[in-house]
């Protein structure tokens, strides 16, 4: 500001002013004299306004106005002063989006060009716009973005956060924080490149970043020093091997100080992949390699002790995990990234290396560091377990050293978390598509047995009326194997081979359906809670079957608050009170980049969580929850298939579900479906089925049936109830035998065939009989769902009967589909 204006006292009273006290003074005192006639009251009276009127003269001259405040342009030199930084880009734009000031980190790092215009990737040029939007939208954003196309920055990333500021909300203030990246040698490049060069060589150490082929990809200061001379010569591109030389002692030294230079060590260190489970390969792995005096030791013995604290330095500030051993196997030194990459991080590094490891693997690793430590100078690796992560093998590298005093082995450990949890990720993924498989096998089967018992209840039933001794033992059958058959209904949901309708829907109008039959079913004690995000993208699923997965979890939450099923050592509310929340999110891609998951990919999706405020779950069963007939509920109040069926509708509709807990704080249930994107120009329908529902009527024709099917139970079941309706039935029990009857010239009004037989299955057998009779209708029967058969049958005049069913389901059936074969063929 330049200030803050003129103060009022500064303007001087103007002559009418002075007139008007005047004149106000007389009228006063004429008044007071013809009201009191006392000259002395008048006397105190003109002497008092006096006084006032000296006084309010002064006050008004004395007293500033308020002035309107003046602005002056920003000082940006001062700006980039304050922002000037080495390890963070700021930049600052305005609402034109052009840039109005950075430092110099910035201008090094892009080039000086505004954002979100970068030199930056698709994707991360869209993750700036969208974080543009936001940050002028809510004031602040963030994300990661990664540079791609410049020589200098291909392949670097940096987190970026973005806020609005300004008296008028009109700037941008832009950080970007260079992101830890996964390349080792990358970062090597940079270490030497950087402070740490220049430090190493201060403290007399050499090292060099080397290439396979001996070419020299980067060097710290003080190894240009010993190899030219001049710790400014720029190394990049050398030959090493040219840099020393080696005598007949093979002692190794500066080949530029010839035979008057000290003896030096030289050892290496190859900056493999952390992500990879392989050893190096030395043919394409480079290597840092370290030219350290000949008298230096690690440790309290070797003589040369003073130079260990300076490697010890450089060995903490790299990023792999590395450590030294004495030939005895005691650890010397473990730097920060060793002990967090073996589960120790702020640890001090234990007595023996062997302390890492469990039980099982303890004598392997001191073998392995017994040997290198007393034999030549050779490295390898070692697959060994550690405590703290006892069900995965890690892979340790072991580098046996010379002349560094006590130190006598080179141990080298990769942080593997990461790769742990997606390892998790995708092993469990892998079993429950196996279990999958295996579910729904175990149904088709089960389906056929269920076909048979309950064809045969219905048969017994036309033979007994109720009040007959056997009515009730027979309906108690058919009552167990209709709940059979809604158990083999859940596994093929969980086996993905349940038919679905999908439509293309909104995920709140599902959500909403479903709320008020919510409410009454968690009871009054839960709060429901419905949350949903704006411009929620659609999704294509079967309504009828989101349905489902919301009240499945909604009760599996319920029962969770309610104590029941949670485990052990968990607990529920006491009193069965807790908050159920119901929540639609919109994810975008760079939200999916953020979960770094190897299961679902990256993509647009809308979100459902349900989450509960109940015990939790235990660790140990949350990698179980969605297993088949996994429960830990109490005998006879769960079967086990809840968790089981909702994954299977979520997996079957293209979606992915994870679930999340912590003991004491709930759980959290996520599932992402896919957004749904319409091909221009056509409107969004409902999948096609394997045949146009047919038109009830009552069919009393009669007909010729061809009936296939490998099961002699379901094969007598169908035709006896068949034969009952006055149709002409011939069996056959495979796809070859039913095929050499229509061969055979006889003629048929509908064949009913299985679908998964022997030698010839039903769809095979189907498209042989079309070519002998093209216009013969085919009703196929099956145990697996609709719509993985319509992926293997494209027959025009085909119906589908899932099993199990009744007699009485059966014979619809056939006479739906012969009566509308007769109405098409009316019509022609």
């Amino acid at each position: 500001m330049t200030g803050l204006g003129k103060p009022a006292g500064d303007a001087p009273l103007r002559p009418y002013d002075i007139l008007i006290v005047a004149a106000a003074l007389t009228l006063s005192v004429a008044v007071v004299w013809f009201t009191a006639d006392d000259w002395l009251l008048v006397a105190v009276f003109v002497a008092a306004m006096a006084a006032m009127t000296g006084l309010a003269v002064y006050i008004s001259r004395v007293k500033p106005r308020a002035a309107e405040p003046e602005f002056a342009l920003p000082d940006w030199s001062v700006t980039v002063a304050a922002i000037e930084r080495e390890d963070m880009a700021i930049a600052v734009t305005d609402r034109a989006g052009r840039l109005t000031c950075a430092n110099a980190a910035f201008g090094a790092w892009f080039s000086g060009q505004a954002p979100p215009r970068l030199p930056v990737n698709d994707a991360s040029a869209e993750a700036l716009a969208e974080m543009t939007r936001k940050a002028w939208r809510d004031g602040t954003a963030r994300g990661d973005i990664r540079a791609e196309g410049e020589a200098g920055l291909s392949g670097s990333s940096w987190q970026v956060e973005v806020s609005r500021c300004g008296r008028g909300d009109d700037f941008l203030v832009w950080r970007f924080t260079r992101a830890s990246t996964s390349d080792p040698v990358a970062d090597m490049v940079v270490h030497l490149d950087g402070k740490l060069g220049r430090g190493l060589a201060r403290a007399g150490i050499a090292a060099a970043l080397v290439d396979p082929d001996g070419t020299i990809r980067a060097a710290s200061a003080g190894f240009a020093l010993g190899a030219t001379g001049d710790a400014l010569a720029d190394m990049t591109g050398h030959d090493f091997v040219a840099q020393l030389r080696q005598d007949e002692g093979d002692r190794i030294g500066w080949a530029r100080d010839g035979d008057r230079g000290g003896p030096l060590v030289l050892y290496h260190v190859p900056v493999a992949d952390p992500d990879s489970d392989a050893p190096p390969d030395p043919d394409t792995t480079p290597s840092l390699m370290l030219v350290v005096d000949a008298t230096a030791g690690i440790g309290s013995g070797g003589g040369g002790g003073a130079a260990a604290p300076h490697l010890e330095a450089l060995l903490g500030q790299l990023p792999l995990g590395l450590a030294m051993a004495d030939r005895d196997g005691r650890l010397l030194f473990a730097n920060p990234a060793f002990m967090r990459a073996a589960g120790r991080e702020g640890q001090a590094p234990p007595t023996y290396p062997t302390d890492l490891a469990v039980r099982e693997d303890k004598r392997a690793l001191s073998e392995a560091i017994r040997r290198f430590a007393q034999g030549p100078a050779t490295a390898g690796d070692i697959a060994v377990r550690l405590v703290g992560q006892p069900d995965d093998p890690v892979s340790l590298s072991l580098a046996g050293v010379r002349g560094l005093g006590e130190a006598a082995v080179l141990l080298g450990l990769t942080d593997s978390t990461e790769e742990a949890r997606l390892k998790r990720q995708v092993a469990q993924a892998t079993k429950m598509q196996a279990v999958g498989q295996l579910a729904g096998g175990v149904a088709h089967d089960f389906n056929n047995v269920l076909t048979a018992i309950l064809g045969t209840c219905d048969l017994m039933l036309m033979r007994h009326t109720p009040g007959d001794s056997d009515y009730d033992d027979i309906q108690q059958i058919r009552a167990n194997s209709n709940r059979a058959a809604s158990l083999t209904r859940q596994l093929l949901a969980f086996s993905r081979q349940q038919t679905l309708r999908p439509e293309v829907l909104q995920l709140p109008d599902v959500v909403a359906d479903v709320s008020q039959m919510l409410r009454r079913l968690i009871g009054e004690k839960i709060e429901l809670i419905v949350t949903h995000d704006r411009d929620l993208g659609p999704v294509r699923a079967d309504p009828t079957q989101l349905e489902q997965v919301i009240v499945n979890l909604a009760v599996n939450a319920r029962d969770a608050m309610q104590g029941q099923g949670q485990g052990p050592g968990t607990r529920g509310g006491s009193d069965g009170a807790g908050r159920l929340t119901l929540a639609t999110r919109k994810v975008n891609p760079s939200d999916v980049r953020a979960m770094r998951s190897e299961i679902i990919p990256v993509g647009e999706y809308t979100a459902l969580i349900v989450e509960d405020t109940g015990g939790g779950i235990p660790p140990e069963v949350l990698g179980k929850i969605f297993e088949p007939f996994f429960t830990t509920k109490d005998q006879g109040k769960g079967t086990g298939l809840g968790l089981s069926t909702v994954y299977g509708i979520v997996k079957q509709s293209g979606g992915f579900i994870f679930a999340e807990s912590e003991l004491g704080k709930g759980s959290r249930f996520i599932v992402y479906l896919p957004v749904y994107h319409a091909t221009p120009g056509t409107a969004p329908t409902p999948a096609a089925s394997l045949r146009a529902e047919p038109v009830v009527s009552q069919w009393a024709g009669g007909g010729r049936i061809l009936l296939v099917e490998d099961e002699e139970p379901v094969r007598m079941v169908a035709q006896r109830a068949l034969t009952r309706q006055g149709y002409e039935v011939t069996c056959a029990g495979d796809g070859e035998e039913g095929l050499e009857i229509v061969q055979s010239g006889r003629e048929f009004d509908l064949v009913v065939t299985d679908v998964v037989m022997p030698t010839l299955d039903g769809p095979a057998m189907a498209r042989e009989i079309r070519r002998i009779r093209p216009g013969l209708p085919l009703l196929f029967m099956s145990g697996y769902a609709e719509e993985q058969l319509r992926k293997e049958i494209s027959l025009a005049n085909a119906w589908f009967m899932p099993k199990p069913f009744s007699v009485q389901q059966l014979s619809e059936k056939v006479g739906d589909v012969l009566a509308r074969t007769a109405q098409t063929a009316n019509r022609r």
